[in-house]
C-alpha cells in the first residue's frame, strides 16, 4: 500500500480512538457494534507493515496446509415475488428503516450458510489472497473475547464504544490477535474481512457477489411479510434460542443462554422457510449497496441502492446485539461500514443472478 494513502486512511481512525484507563473499564456507549472506519491505528512505518504482511502470508500459508469442510455451503435458490420492505414502525429511525416500499425481487440463489472460515482458506490457498486487515497490521476485536497477555498490550479504544480494541495481528485465521487461531473453528464464519474482501472471495467462488441489500431483506424473511425476525415475531420461539445475540447486561455480563459468547458455527441454529442459517445476529453480512438513509415510499424492481456513497451496507446484526443495545438484528434493521473496515463480528454470504 502506498504510504501516503495509508496514512490517510489512519487519520480517519486515530481521531475515533482513545487511550484506555490503567484499569481497563467498560463503560456503556449509545454506539453499535465495530467503529465505523477501521484501519490500522498504530505502526506508520513502512517497512514494519511489509515485514508484517511478509509474516502474515507465512502463518496465512501454513494455516491452509489442512483444510478440513465438514459442509457444503450451497447455493440456495430465491425465488421471485414482491415483498414488503423496511418498517413503519422504525425502531431505530436513524438508520433509515423506512419507510415501506414493495419491492419485487427476480429470481436469485444465495448462501445457504455465512462463508465459513474453511471456505475462505480455500480461497486464500488457491489465490495467495491477503485480506485488508493483515495489510493494515490490526483490526478491531469485542475485548471480552481477547486472552489477558493480548488485552495488557492494549493502549488505546473506540471513544464511544470502548469494548472495541484495535488488536495487532487480529485477522481471519488469528480472529483475537497472535494468540488466537481458527484451527478448531473452520466451520465459524470467516470475520475481519473487508467488503472489498468479500468481493474479492465472491467473484472467486463461482464468480458470485454480494447480494443486495434488497434481496437479502427478502431473503432473510423467507416468504413472511412484516415480521420481526426470519421465522417470526418471538425472539425465542417454542422457548429456544434461533440466533446467537447477547443474553444479560451490555457489555457487562452475557448470560451465554444461546451458547455462544463470540460468533458460532454457522450451521447451529435452525433455518428460515427459505432454508437459510443465521440471518439474524451470530455476525453481520456485508451487501452490495452503497449506504443511504433516504428511501422512497414508491414500488421498487431489483433496487440496488446509490450509484455511490462512502459506507456498504451490512444486515443481520452480530453476537453482540441486545434489544437495549443495537436492536438491529431484525429483518429491517441496517447499519453501515466502510468498505475497508473489518471486526470480529463481520462476514458475509454471497449471491448469484438467476436469468
Amino acid at each position: 500500500m502506498e504510504l501516503l494513502k495509508w496514512m490517510t486512511l489512519c487519520l480517519v481512525i486515530v481521531s475515533q480512538l482513545v487511550t484506555l484507563p490503567s484499569h481497563g473499564a467498560v463503560e456503556e456507549a449509545d454506539s453499535c457494534d465495530a467503529s465505523k472506519e477501521t484501519c490500522s491505528a498504530a505502526n506508520s512505518n513502512t517497512q514494519l507493515l511489509q515485514e508484517d504482511e511478509e509474516a502474515s502470508s507465512v502463518k496465512a500459508n501454513s494455516i491452509t496446509d489442512n483444510i478440513p469442510l465438514t459442509h457444503i455451503n450451497e447455493l440456495v435458490a430465491i425465488p421471485s415475488g414482491v415483498f414488503t420492505m423496511g418498517t413503519d414502525d422504525a425502531l431505530l429511525p436513524q438508520d433509515g428503516e423506512g419507510p415501506t416500499r414493495k419491492v419485487k425481487i427476480s429470481k436469485f440463489s444465495i448462501n445457504k450458510f455465512e462463508v465459513s472460515n474453511a471456505e475462505f482458506a480455500l480461497f486464500v490457498k488457491e489465490t495467495s489472497y491477503v485480506t485488508e486487515a493483515e495489510t493494515f497490521g490490526d483490526s478491531f476485536v469485542f475485548d471480552q473475547l481477547l486472552s489477558n497477555e493480548t488485552k495488557s498490550e492494549i493502549t488505546q479504544a473506540v471513544k464511544d464504544a470502548p469494548w472495541w480494541l484495535p488488536v495487532k495481528g487480529a485477522s481471519w485465521y488469528q480472529p483475537e490477535g497472535q494468540d488466537s487461531s481458527i484451527e478448531d473453528r473452520w466451520e465459524y464464519p470467516v470475520v475481519h474481512v473487508s467488503w472489498n474482501d468479500a468481493v474479492a472471495y465472491c467473484k472467486w467462488a463461482d464468480n458470485s457477489r454480494l447480494p443486495t441489500e434488497a434481496e437479502w431483506e427478502y431473503a432473510a424473511r423467507g416468504g413472511l411479510e412484516g415480521r420481526l425476525f426470519p421465522w417470526g415475531n418471538k425472539p425465542t420461539p417454542k422457548g429456544e434460542h434461533w440466533m446467537n445475540i447477547w443474553q444479560g447486561d451490555f457489555p457487562l455480563e452475557n448470560t451465554l443462554a444461546d451458547g455462544y459468547l463470540g460468533a458460532a458455527p454457522v450451521s447451529v441454529y435452525p433455518s428460515n422457510k427459505y432454508g437459510l442459517h443465521n440471518m439474524a445476529g451470530n455476525v453481520w453480512e456485508w451487501t452490495a449497496d452503497w449506504w443511504t438513509v433516504r428511501h422512497t415510499a414508491e414500488s421498487l424492481t431489483n433496487p440496488n441502492g446509490p450509484a455511490s456513497g462512502t459506507d456498504k451496507v451490512k444486515k443481520g446484526g452480530s453476537y453482540l446485539c441486545h434489544p437495549n443495545f443495537c436492536y438491529r438484528y431484525r429483518c429491517a434493521a441496517r447499519s453501515q461500514n466502510t468498505p475497508n473496515s473489518s471486526a470480529s463480528n463481520l462476514g458475509f454470504r454471497c449471491a448469484i443472478s438467476i436469468a
